[in-house]
């Protein structure tokens, strides 16, 4: 657990049954993904640093998801 807790701090200060935590963690979650999902977009057309900008971006990406994930299970009390 303390492996998540210094990849994914943000989600661990969600208090259980919380909404507006959860919603500000969540909310940062959503549109840090739909930033970085535009910017991979865009940049998508240019040969190499589109290549490049799709393995970090599915990097950032698949990071966004696992902290949704963990806000929810903390908000929910399961971590």
């Amino acid at each position: 657990m303390s492996f998540l807790r210094t990849l994914w701090p943000t989600p661990f200060n969600i208090k259980e049954k919380d909404v507006v935590s959860f919603l500000v963690q969540l909310i940062i979650f959503i549109v840090i993904c739909a930033v970085i999902g535009f910017l991979i977009s865009v940049l998508a057309s240019v040969p190499v640093v589109g290549l490049i900008c799709k393995i970090v971006g599915g990097l950032m990406e698949a990071y966004g998801v696992i902290g949704i994930v963990l806000c929810v299970l903390k908000f929910l009390g399961l971590v």
